[in-house]
């Protein structure tokens, strides 16, 4: 993975292009069933985000890359889901990873709508909760109510690392940055902060009405 990795880096490095195109299918791939167990989607994001401090990726870029990438994934599924239903889920590839398929149906039976959004952030049934919710019947309306912040927080979540720790390299090393990447980081930082604070609100909200506890079913 290491050696990977490096070469990558150094490809992109030399073609910025590619990199916003890896950036992309690596949010892609990850969202997909089965792919996502599979493919270190997160691990190239991470590393490709520690290309900005220096200049040779743009962070509006990185960001616009995996989001795009990771919301059409989990539409792809979420829609595939929806249209075949159950069935979907018996079906070929999915049948040869039943431990998965269970634990990604159980999830969304115990967090409802909001297995959506907390399950982006847990390998890797995120790469399954989406079919599933398309396949259990969601309305489009609620799924992407929860997918698109979820996707939002994600992105923000595994690229602001990134960056953050180059930034301090570089600003300690005394190498060079882009000068422009620190004016942004804190805007991303509150505007993170307050997807997080929502979500909060949300589950808070949800328990009020229901009287549940959070395991106690979907909404």
């Amino acid at each position: 993975m290491t050696s990977f990795l490096d070469s990558l880096i150094a490809l992109v490095s030399a073609h910025p292009w590619l990199a916003y195109l890896a950036l992309f299918l690596a949010a892609l791939l990850e969202a997909v069933p089965v792919m996502g167990a599979l493919v270190p989607g997160s691990t190239i994001i991470l590393a490709l985000s520690a290309l900005v401090p220096g200049g040779e990726l743009k962070l509006w870029g990185v960001l616009a890359a995996a989001i795009a990438g990771a919301l059409l994934g989990d539409g792809t599924a979420f829609w595939a889901g929806h249209r075949s239903q159950r069935e979907i889920l018996g079906a070929w590839p999915l049948k040869n990873y039943p431990n998965v398929m269970a634990q990604s149906e159980a999830f969304f039976q115990r967090w409802g709508t909001l297995a959506v959004f907390f399950a982006r952030f847990v390998p890797p049934i995120r790469a399954f909760v989406p079919v599933t919710a398309g396949a259990l019947g969601m309305p489009p309306g609620r799924f992407y109510g929860v997918n698109v912040p979820a996707v939002l927080a994600w992105a923000l979540a595994h690229v602001l690392p990134g960056v953050l720790a180059v930034s301090a390299l570089h600003h300690y090393a005394g190498l060079p940055h882009h000068e422009h990447t620190g004016k942004h980081l804190w805007m991303l930082a509150v505007f993170a902060a307050a997807i997080v604070a929502l979500g909060v609100w949300t589950l808070r909200r949800r328990q009020a009405r229901t009287g549940l506890r959070p395991g106690a079913g979907p909404t």
